[in-house]
């Protein structure tokens, strides 16, 4: 493995020495222009102790950590105690002593031999650690670093910047840390190199900064974006001929003889039956399917998008997605890029984030405090085009009529969370038209009065469940309500099987498919607890409530509520997951698909456009070799995804975000001339001549 060796050796054949490191510094956590939390370090000679809080949505890491380096500024000794996101213990720890390094963390531990100091990665670190990182990597003559546990860094200068004006003004460098998880990490350092932002942490007295910094990180986020899409979108000029492949029909769940599907443009033109060899017609592009499936694109319909998130919903087959809450700038902006084919990503259905205030808000979206605001906001989403209104925990519940029918005036639905301190059917009385979240409809069978979840205890006390009465009245009661209102379900059952099932040094069956083609990062904050299991008997009580979850899915679709496939993710692999959940709830692999690729179309209102591969319809679809009519997990291996007409490859697209492909791409077979199209003089000739300059194309 390659290290930091000789760092000290090329440090003073330089003439450099290692930045100093500020005796205190302090950091301040900002969320949509709020303060939810800090960062504080003070130093005493090599030993650095950290103080690290989040309190944002309810929830947030709360730890220390303490940092010993090395004479070239690496950690020799890092410790992390306190709790995590969702307030489970963390305990971690590292030291390189006598030429080897060991570690222990929540995700896994190892020894190994290292004359040197190597870079550990920490597992569970603070914003500060990334400006660790950043220098370590500044000092490598290649800006790039393997590390610990495996895996590698690389670092870009990306762009220099002034923040604040006049004297206080300050000359910042931006970097972009890649190969820690699946989205690169930016960090500002000022011109001793020491931190000025990071990971949301912005120093102490900078704060009205918040907004230029996150004005830049998304211009370079976009930059970033833009040229993955110039890489990686494939648009041709004629007609694009896929051959040889089985449609699967949602209506009848079957998949259909050997067909030829020809797109031009963002359309399906003909939908032709029978097997196809030989040349392509002349100026067509041929791409051979060889007796694959072709499916209708994937929905999310609980998606928290990004620039990143885009491509890794094409390269899962997800091509439309609802955004159930956002940065509203970030969301709008994202939509342009995409409406424009500056960058890639799914069709966005846009839902309004509306919170009320209180000390645990989430910061997304409109945050009100009166019912007139949440009135307001509801307007100012309407006017933007927003599809539907989603409420948060914190919102007054007295004020929820009176959004909804606000928003049904509009035309716009309402969906949400369950305030605290109401129940589910309360909200739907109200006006709810949907119930994000299974765990939110179930907790009104599951929480005790006075009980605050606008705290983890949303999650937590889901443990409840192993001993819920499916046939007791109240279920009995909420089921019957949502029956006769049409009330749908947007179900997230694979988040909660994630926060449920998840233990520390394991892999979860729900993660098992993907997770070693991911990037080490990424690897171990998926092999961690998310809630605290302190004895067998906890183990075996978050299990048996999670079965009960499955029997209450089953339940649902027996009774005929409409269950809405979501994720409250970005990744695309967790849809897949939500699938298989659904079949190991009881449905058909063919109800299931039926359900998520023409059923959605339907409850959004496009079905006329979308949903399924018929000819004048835009051209939304994925080829895969399996059969997911009998197995739903052959979705997880796309070989090719259309979207709007345009052309990936989900090998390339895994391959340029650092992740090892799952399927090989299908045989593409360039357009010959086409004969019929006319030359392209004569085209030149009719343009001048409509424009009345024929003289100057001589």
């Amino acid at each position: 493995m390659r290290v930091l060796l000789g760092l000290l050796a090329m440090l003073s054949i330089a003439g450099l020495a290692p930045p100093a490191l500020a005796a205190s510094e302090e950091f301040v956590i900002v969320s949509n222009g709020e303060a939810v939390g800090h960062v504080r370090a003070e130093r005493e000679g090599d030993s650095i102790t950290v103080d690290y809080l989040v309190d944002n949505n309810g929830r947030g890491p709360r730890h220390s950590e303490h940092i010993r380096l090395g004479p070239d500024g690496i950690p020799i000794e890092y410790a992390v105690d306190g709790r995590s996101l969702m307030g489970n213990a963390v305990s971690e720890s590292y030291r390189w002593r006598d030429g080897r390094a060991s570690w222990t963390s929540q995700a896994d531990n190892g020894s190994v031999a290292a004359p040197r100091p190597p870079l550990y990665i920490v597992n569970d670190g603070s914003p500060y650690t990334l400006g660790l990182y950043a220098r370590a990597l500044l000092a490598d003559p290649d800006h790039r670093i393997d590390v610990l546990p495996s895996g590698s860094l690389s670092l870009e200068r990306v762009r220099e910047a002034t923040l604040g004006e006049g004297e206080r003004a300050i000359r910042v460098t931006v970097y972009r840390i890649t190969g820690i998880d699946l989205a690169p990490d930016y960090v500002l350092l000022d011109g001793d190199n020491r931190l000025f932002a990071a990971g949301g942490a912005i120093r102490r007295g900078w704060e009205d900064q918040a907004g230029a910094i996150a004005r830049l990180l998304r211009e370079l986020g976009i930059e970033q974006a833009e040229a993955l899409q110039q890489r990686l979108a494939h648009r041709f000029d004629g007609p694009v001929r896929i051959r040889n492949v089985r449609i699967f029909d949602p209506r009848s769940g079957r998949l259909g003889e050997l067909s030829t599907v020809v797109v031009m443009r963002d359309r399906i033109a003909q939908v032709l039956p029978g097997r196809e060899d030989g040349p392509a017609p002349g100026g067509e592009t041929a791409i051979d399917g060889e007796g694959g499936v072709l499916v209708p694109g994937l929905h999310d319909m609980h998606s928290h998008n990004n620039l990143r998130s885009g491509l890794f919903y094409l390269a899962a087959g997800v091509t439309s997605v609802r955004d159930q809450g956002n940065m509203n700038a970030t969301l709008l902006n994202i939509i342009d890029g995409l409406e424009s084919g500056r960058i890639a990503g799914p069709r966005i259905v846009r839902n309004g984030f509306l919170e009320g205030r209180s000390p645990m808000s989430a910061r997304n979206g409109i945050v009100v405090d009166s019912e007139a605001a949440a009135i307001d906001a509801v307007r100012w989403y309407a006017d933007r085009g927003y599809w539907q209104i989603k409420v948060y925990n914190s919102m007054n519940p007295a004020w929820v009529p009176a959004i909804a029918a606000e928003a049904h005036r509009r035309g716009m639905t309402v969906t949400g969370h369950v305030p605290a301190f109401t129940t589910p059917d309360e909200m739907i009385r109200a006006g709810y038209d949907e119930v994000a979240h299974i765990n939110q409809l179930m907790l009104g069978w599951l929480i005790r009065e006075g009980e605050d979840t606008r705290t983890p205890l949303r999650l937590t006390a889901m443990a409840r469940a192993a001993d819920l009465d499916l046939d007791s009245e109240p279920v009995r009661r909420t089921i019957a309500l949502m029956r006769e209102r049409r009330i749908a379900l947007d179900t997230t059952a694979v988040i909660l099987e994630r926060l449920m099932l998840s233990r520390a040094g394991t892999v979860a069956e729900g993660d098992a498919a993907y997770l070693d083609h991911m990037p080490i990062g990424y690897q171990r904050y998926r092999r961690r607890s998310f809630v605290t299991v302190d004895s067998p008997a906890d183990d075996a009580r978050y299990r048996a409530a999670f079965d009960r979850l499955i029997d209450t899915l089953r339940l649902l679709h027996e009774n005929g509520i409409r269950l809405l496939p979501g994720t409250d993710d970005g990744t695309g692999f967790t849809v897949h997951r939500e699938l298989e959940l659904y079949v190991r709830a009881g449905m058909s692999p063919a109800e299931v698909l039926r359900n998520a690729t023409l059923g959605m179309e339907e409850y959004l209102g496009r079905a006329h456009e979308l949903g399924s591969i018929e000819q004048g319809k835009l051209a939304d679809f994925f080829l895969i070799a399996g059969d997911p009519t009998r197995d739903i997990s052959a979705v997880r291996r796309a070989r090719m995804v259309v979207r709007g007409g345009v052309v990936y490859f989900p090998s390339e697209i895994y391959t340029a975000l650092g992740i090892r492909p799952f399927a090989e791409p299908p045989a593409v077979h360039p357009a010959t001339p086409d004969p019929n199209a006319g030359g392209e003089g004569q085209m030149g000739d009719a343009f001048f001549a409509q424009d009345g300059h024929a003289g100057e194309a001589e």
